[in-house]
């Protein structure tokens, strides 16, 4: 029986363990805290049931007078700006981490029940590939016993970890990195976020929406810098409509505890107080201490282990998946690169990683879900596309859920209009961009889906909108 070996049990751990054993491999896992992860018990999982909290206050907050619900409320006239609705974020905390162990134990038991073996441990790779092409795994368990598996594959799915700033060192209490913040018992008053991508956008969002006053932080221009300008443009503008201070150009250079508050001194010299301080600065892959260099396996400058599209990397038998390699930072594509690799490994049919029809979403509010080509792309002449955005405003379902902000936005090829991407700013933009994600894979044309029928009201028949203006504009040769 081949037997494999696979070091990680997040999604591209679990998911490469479910494939083995469903092939008829002898798979073991070698994990540290739990299946599922970062992605589960630290990252995706908690920190969106966060978000879903902050959601339900965000909607409730901004629209419930609009929409004519009435609130009885106790505050004395003359404070009426008081909030109407509050949270308790150590019960939300409480079914955070409750919630995150539930998922955690299910994908055990899945994992499990399709007969692969979970073992506790660290797990390192001992010297080159045998003479039999096998290699050796020694796993150290918490107490400091060994066990040495010999496999005639190895997974690396390790995944990352918070990046630090020297001077900004966290302390679990008043200096947080995102792994941290889910031990609060109390909302933070003054929350600064240090960080202005995915995460930290995130996680201001959710924390101003919970009721702190949020500064974020940002070295770049605008937040999100990797993401769609248009999108990007459109959640700035909401977060300081809501009130949080955004803060571009400006880097954090240090963060220190003075008493019961935390000051974040920024590279220009000025100085930001605040009663927490949110580290949201990158992470940086588990590769280290791995024996990986001295098995072959060829890392990159930043530490993350360079990998071919079916996941193999420079050491014959040793593929790679997820955080660890750098490819791209989602639980989705994880649990690809572990599926390919085994496919691969054990002579299945496999296609290579197509990063061009991966969807992708940030969890603020309103969500901006993308796939396939990008603004970017065009602008930087990488592709020749026609491009058409239909802002929400004119959606009739968004008028009756008084939703204002966000739009849909698709990208054809001229001549033959077929879908190369999309974007979406929208509430439950990462439900809205999956038709735009069938036809980026699938190579459908805008005139397929404005022939599609849609729900009336509904969200999603702007993407059909959009559609049927892009094919208008096909077939005028208009831009």
């Amino acid at each position: 029986m081949t037997r494999i070996v696979i070091i990680g049990g997040g999604p591209g751990g679990y998911e490469a363990a479910l494939v083995g054993a469903q092939l008829g491999a002898e798979v073991t896992v070698v994990d540290t805290d739990g299946l599922g992860g970062a992605s589960v018990l630290t990252d995706c999982v908690p920190s969106k049931t966060l978000i879903a909290t902050a959601e339900v206050m965000t909607t409730f907050d901004s629209s419930y007078e609009e929409l004519g619900i009435i609130v009885a409320d106790d505050t004395p006239h003359i404070e009426q700006a008081a909030r109407v609705v509050g949270v308790d974020l150590g019960k939300v905390n409480r079914r955070v981490k409750r919630l995150a162990l539930a998922q955690s134990h299910d994908i055990t038991a899945s994992v499990t029940r399709a007969g692969a073996r979970v073992l506790r441990g660290r797990g390192r790779l001992d010297g080159r590939q045998a003479m039999d092409g096998s290699r050796q795994v020694v796993v150290t368990a918490a107490d400091g016993t060994e066990e040495t598996l010999t496999a005639d594959a190895v997974l690396i799915a390790t995944g990352g970890h918070p990046r630090e700033v020297p001077d900004a060192k966290p302390d679990g209490e008043r200096i947080l990195n995102w792994t941290q913040v889910y031990d609060l018992k109390e909302l933070p008053e003054e929350l600064i976020v240090v960080g202005s991508g995915v995460t930290g956008a995130e996680f201001a969002g959710a924390y101003q929406a919970l009721g702190s006053r949020v500064t974020l932080v940002s070295s770049r221009d605008r937040v999100l810098p990797g993401e769609d300008p248009d999108a990007a443009a459109v959640l700035e503008d909401v977060f300081r409509r809501r009130g949080m201070n955004v803060m571009a150009r400006s880097r954090a250079e240090s963060a220190k505890r003075v008493g019961d508050r935390v000051e974040v001194t920024l590279s220009d010299g000025r100085v930001i107080s605040g009663t927490h301080c949110l580290m949201a600065v990158g992470a940086i892959p588990n590769s280290a201490g791995m024996g990986l260099e001295e098995a072959g396996v060829r890392l990159k400058d930043s530490g993350h282990i360079w990998t071919d599209k079916v996941s193999r990397t420079t050491a014959p038998g040793v593929y790679a998946a997820g955080d660890v390699t750098g490819v791209f930072a989602l639980a989705s594509v994880a649990a690809m690169q572990g599926r390919i690799a085994m496919y691969h490994f054990l002579g299945d049919a496999v296609a290579p990683l197509n990063l061009k029809t991966v969807s992708s979403n940030v969890f603020t509010d309103p969500e901006i879900a993308t796939v396939g080509y990008t603004q970017a792309d065009v602008d930087a002449g990488k592709i020749d596309a026609k491009v058409v955005k239909l802002p929400l405003l004119r959606n009739p379902r968004a008028k009756m859920q008084g939703i204002r902000d966000g739009f849909v936005k698709i990208f054809c090829r001229p001549g033959t209009g077929i879908v190369v991407g999309g974007c979406v700013v929208a509430p439950k933009a990462s439900e809205l961009i999956h038709p735009i994600s069938i036809a980026v894979d699938n190579n459908l044309t805008v005139e397929q889906i404005a022939n599609a029928f849609t729900v009336y009201p509904s969200l999603s028949g702007s993407i059909a909108e959009v559609a049927r203006q892009l094919h208008t504009r096909k077939a005028t040769g208009e831009a």
